[in-house]
């Protein structure tokens, strides 16, 4: 990247940020995310990413510069003895094309943002008062949303002394979880250009289908539209629920109240809930069998420019599969009714997938909280891109592969794709 000096001889105004990254003694944390207009996407240790986060930590064998990059389903970590290679492995972080950084020390706040232009405009402001370092290497892992944030307090996820409550531990997992790859996939579409720039007067519409007590209605409002400084996106953000009950809505009406969130929910059900404008994002967390179908169609309806949905049970093709014979030379896959039931569920993402595709969104399936923790953690991630070269291959292998299991998915009745 250009540094903004139009004179050779001036002092490189990154300099101020590779010493800071580079102080084992000052350095609190530091964070690069985003990419610059126009550029390729980061590369970290060969993988591309979306951010990484630095750290000093005390080793058995010395003080490191701990590495923490996210691409966009896992964080990795590395450590990396402070000297000559850290420094250049921290001179090569910040020749990746991150759209921003922001570097904290024990005395001051450095931030650099990049201009599409490649400029890096540094600016760096003193602390009022000393901050304190944590270099233990076990430490707790930093959450999107903090602990004591007033909307886990609000969700009941938290107790009142910003504590995270034991019984809570899993459904707090989920939510951050989702929101590390809401905040990917809203990054990448902003920076692609498939998703329009919010402003004030036109902020972002996001809508959650099935959103019982809004768990991840609030946490997406919280991270979406937090300060940049504290780990947010600072984003204009409207947030809309859909559930079938209206007890769910007179709660979340209130804890919207509570937390100062102007919020809209409606009673309904999925395939036919009415809103007064058509979102943009459309997310959906274990929508029961057909209901994701439900939220996938809607989405398609709407075209929104973005779909997150993380499917639950999928009886629906499952039951379809003990009504019919399976093709040749693909019985055992069927023969016993956990293989059966598991096999129903690749079949039925899947054929979800090349629906979305047929529609013209790109689509990835991807693991939601790990395995160990729930059953259900596929979640499909759709952008819509416009239909590509190779949309007439897709629909002939779908054709094919739904043929060949004597299936109907209900998402593709729901299309008019029989």
């Amino acid at each position: 990247m250009t540094t903004g000096a139009d004179d050779e001889a001036s002092v490189d105004p990154l300099e101020p940020v590779r010493a800071a990254l580079l102080d084992g003694d000052r350095l609190v944390r530091a964070r690069a995310s985003g990419r610059r207009r126009g550029a390729e996407v980061p590369i970290v240790a060969g993988r591309e990413v979306r951010g990484i986060e630095l750290r000093v930590v005390d080793l058995k064998a010395g003080r490191h510069l701990q590495v923490e990059s996210f691409d966009d389903t896992q964080a990795h970590t590395a450590n990396h003895l402070l000297g000559p290679a850290a420094a250049t492995l921290v001179d090569a972080l910040l020749a990746e094309p991150f759209a921003s950084w922001h570097v904290e020390t024990t005395t001051h706040v450095h931030q650099v943002r990049v201009t599409k232009k490649g400029r890096a405009l540094v600016s760096s402001r003193a602390r009022a008062s000393t901050a304190e370092v944590d270099r233990t290497h076990d430490r707790e892992k930093e959450r999107l949303l903090p602990a004591g944030h007033p909307v886990l307090r609000a969700l009941g996820i938290s107790d009142g002394q910003g504590r995270i409550k034991p019984t809570r531990q899993a459904k707090l997992r989920q939510v951050e979880e989702f929101l590390r790859l809401l905040d990917a996939a809203l990054g990448d579409a902003l920076a692609k250009g498939h998703l329009r720039t919010p402003t004030a007067d036109d902020p972002l519409r996001i809508v959650d289908l099935g959103c019982g007590n809004a768990y991840l209605t609030f946490a997406a409002h919280a991270h979406l539209t937090g300060d940049p400084a504290e780990g947010g996106l600072g984003l204009p953000v409207r947030m809309s629920g859909v559930d079938v009950k209206q007890q769910s809505a007179d709660h979340n009406a209130d804890v919207a109240r509570e937390l100062g969130i102007e919020a809209d929910f409606v009673v309904g059900t999925i395939g036919e809930a009415s809103l007064d404008r058509d979102p943009d994002v459309v997310l959906a967390l274990h929508a029961c069998d057909t209901a994701t179908d439900d939220a996938l169609a809607r989405a398609v309806g709407w075209n929104a420019s973005l779909v997150l949905a993380a499917p639950c049970c999928h009886h629906d093709i499952a039951a379809q599969l003990r009504g019919s014979p399976p093709p040749a030379p693909y019985s055992m896959l069927t023969r016993d009714g956990i293989l059966r039931e598991r096999f129903a569920d690749t079949l039925t993402d899947a054929l979800r997938a090349a629906l979305l595709r047929r529609r013209g969104y790109r689509v990835d399936v991807v693991e939601f909280v790990e395995s160990a923790h729930t059953p259900r953690n596929t979640l499909l991630r759709a952008t819509r891109v416009g239909r590509g070269p190779a949309g007439a291959g897709a629909d002939e292998e779908y054709d094919d592969l739904v043929a060949a299991w004597a299936v109907r998915p209900r998402l593709g009745q729901l299309l008019g794709d029989g």
